[in-house]
C-alpha cells in the first residue's frame, strides 16, 4: 500500500510540476510589440482642414511633429511605427503611419496627407566602406606617406627662411 501512495504522490507532483512550468514555457513564446513616435488618433488627424488651420492650430491640435523639412516650404511630419519582435528575432515592422502636413508661405496649412507601410522603401547599404574620391593608402603610406612632403623645420627655405645679419 506504501508503494501505491508514493506512486500517486508522484504522479501529483508530475502534473502540478507540468501545470506550473507551462505557463512559463507558453511565456517564452509570446512577441514583444513596441510603438514608437507619434500616437496617430483618427479624430484628430482628421480634424486638420487646409486653408482653415495654421501652424498654431496644428501644433494645439497634434502637438510637436516627430520632424520638419529643412528646406523649401515647411512641412511637418507625424510618425508613427509599431514593430513585433518573436524570442531571439529581429523586430519587424506591424504597421507604419506618416502624417504630412505641409504649410503655405504664409502659415496656412496646404495640404494633409498619410503614408503608409507600403510607402516605406527598403534601402540595402553595400558592405561596410563608403567610397570615397581620391587615393587608396595603404597603413605604410597612412604612417609615413608625409615624410619629406614639407619642408623641415629650421633647414631654411620658404618665407622667414634666411641669415641673422650683424
Amino acid at each position: 500500500m506504501a508503494t501505491n501512495r508514493s506512486e500517486k504522490t508522484v504522479s501529483v507532483l508530475k502534473v502540478a510540476a507540468f501545470a506550473a512550468l507551462t505557463p512559463m514555457l507558453l511565456a517564452g513564446c509570446t512577441s514583444i510589440k513596441d510603438r514608437r513616435g507619434y500616437v496617430m488618433d483618427q479624430a484628430l488627424t482628421t480634424a486638420i482642414t487646409p486653408g482653415l488651420d495654421n501652424r498654431q492650430s496644428v501644433e494645439g491640435t497634434l502637438g510637436q511633429p516627430s520632424f520638419a523639412s529643412q528646406f523649401g516650404d515647411p512641412v511637418w511630419y507625424y510618425v508613427s511605427s509599431t514593430t513585433e519582435q518573436r524570442v531571439f528575432g529581429q523586430p519587424e515592422i506591424e504597421g507604419h503611419e506618416v502624417l504630412k502636413v505641409a504649410f503655405d508661405s504664409a502659415g496656412n496649412v496646404a495640404s494633409v496627407t498619410t503614408a503608409g507601410v507600403d510607402d516605406v522603401r527598403d534601402i540595402n547599404p553595400d558592405g561596410d566602406k563608403t567610397p570615397t574620391l581620391g587615393r587608396d593608402r595603404g597603413f605604410l603610406e597612412d604612417l609615413f606617406g608625409n615624410i619629406g612632403a614639407v619642408g623641415a623645420g629650421g633647414l631654411g627655405g620658404g618665407a622667414g627662411g634666411g641669415t641673422n645679419g650683424s
